[in-house]
């Protein structure tokens, strides 16, 4: 097979082979690349130690990572390049981190060390494809096993148990049952790494094609409690209501299938009906509904954001689109539909009809999204025709209602909110002399003070 490397990679490896240096592309790209995918990043590593790193690229900007554990990246214009001595690791008492490393001479050293065969490849133009473990054969057979003993590789580092629940999602590749079973029984162990390490893989699962067998795996290998333990009540939940074939989990599961690989997506439909196991109601025909449970699934949403550290921008976006996911069934005027504008932004108010779509069509098979589709065109042609549904967007703004003579305080913003509610329903209203003119005869009419 012949590898396409990009220039500013190649440039690295030949210098270091100019030197008198190894340097071999590793890992994860070249594992894409047989794969016939186009690799983010490329890792390259040597058998320079760090120093002799630093002096030959002495010209070049870098970054000193990880130096004491060989790594030195080698920054250009294309992208980013991490350079790692060839190294043997010692033992790893934090379940994360070496207590040592030893650098190595020896390619093979360093590939030993890696979670998974089909991230333990090596590639240069001089030597080939150097895959002592089995690599290209497990990808052939769409395996992930670990390099060596499961049992080991886990206790080095207990995220990668993740690590291989994310790769079986991402390659839709069956974890080899070995290091299936290995990763269930020391599954606990993952609450040791960082919150910050846990969440970078549990997004990447979700933002696969299909994020739903991530989650079913961590379900299986038992640590989907240790990851999200808010979802377990939902699991074989039955919502005994002739609108959901499906019970919580099963329909959560589909919507966050359904939905586009946008992480406040996938975040809002996975959590969208957490909150239904805490709010069934039965009535008197034994029909279960889920009164507020949109309110209080958007508070759950915010807690399990919050224990992972997540930005109080990415935070609201979740909230406010779990909040909002049931007005589907509202029938919005136009004026209701500025005011959900309004509430929702411009910016995430299509995230909120995917993610209504997809709830729609995972309920039941007779389920339309007919009106779901009919109010996207309404408010594509609200938002095209840049009619107001915000204060900022009329033709007024406060500092002219004090020139007009309103005092400053409360008064303009109430004054500006009735105006804004009478734009909406009549957008040709949105004239500055003609609010100014409404603006006095609402003092008028309720007896402001000027």
């Amino acid at each position: 097979m012949t590898f396409t490397i990009p220039n500013y990679v190649n440039l690295i490896i030949n210098k270091l082979e100019g030197n008198g240096y190894m340097a071999y592309v590793v890992g994860g790209s070249i594992r894409d690349m047989l794969l016939n995918r186009v690799p983010s990043d490329y890792d390259i590593a040597t058998n320079a130690l760090p120093d002799d790193i630093e002096r030959i690229f002495y010209d070049m900007k870098r970054f000193n990572i990880g130096k004491k554990f060989g790594t030195i990246v080698i920054s250009q214009t294309e992208g980013d390049v991490e350079v790692t001595t060839f190294r043997v690791d010692g033992s790893y008492i934090d379940g994360r981190r070496p207590e040592w490393v030893s650098f190595s001479s020896n390619i093979i050293d360093d590939l030993s060390r890696r979670d998974f065969t089909i991230n333990a490849i090596a590639y240069n133009h001089k030597t080939g494809i150097v895959d002592p473990y089995g690599g290209r054969e497990d990808l052939k057979n769409r395996i992930i096993k670990t390099v060596g003993n499961p049992e080991e590789r886990f206790k080095e580092d207990y995220l990668r148990i993740l690590r291989a629940v994310r790769f079986s999602t991402q390659f839709d590749f069956k974890i080899e049952s070995l290091t299936f079973h290995a990763g269930k029984r020391y599954g606990a162990n993952i609450s040791k790494a960082s919150v910050e390490r846990i969440v970078t893989e549990f997004f990447k699962i979700l933002l696969c094609e299909r994020p739903s067998r991530g989650i079913r795996i961590m379900e299986n290998m038992e640590i989907l409690n240790i990851v999200l333990p808010e979802i377990i009540p939902a699991i074989g939940f039955d919502q005994k209501n002739p609108h959901h074939e499906r019970d919580v989990y099963n329909h959560l599961l589909c919507v966050l299938d359904n939905t586009p690989p946008i992480i406040q997506v996938r975040l809002a439909a996975l959590f969208h009906d957490i909150g239904k196991p805490h709010t069934l109601k039965i009535d008197e025909k034994g029909i279960g509904h889920f009164y507020g449970h949109e309110k209080l699934g958007a508070e759950i949403s915010k807690g399990i954001l919050k224990r992972f550290k997540c930005s109080n921008e990415l935070m609201e976006k979740v909230y406010i689109l779990i909040k909002e996911h049931m007005n589907h069934h509202a029938d919005f005027k136009e004026k209701g539909l500025k005011r959900l504008i309004r509430r929702v932004g411009k910016d995430e108010i299509f995230n909120l009809m995917a993610l209504q779509k997809a709830d729609i069509k995972c309920s039941n098979k007779n389920a339309s999204i007919d009106h779901i589709m009919e109010r996207e065109r309404e408010i594509k042609a609200i938002l095209n025709n840049k009619e107001a549904y915000e204060i900022k967007h009329m033709d007024i703004n406060g500092k002219e209602l004090i020139d007009l003579g309103f005092e400053q305080g409360k008064i303009i913003g109430d004054i500006l909110e009735y105006l804004l509610e009478m734009v909406m329903e009549n957008p040709e209203l949105n004239d500055k002399d003609v609010l100014k003119k409404m603006a006095l005869d609402f003092r008028v009419a309720k007896n402001f003070k000027s």
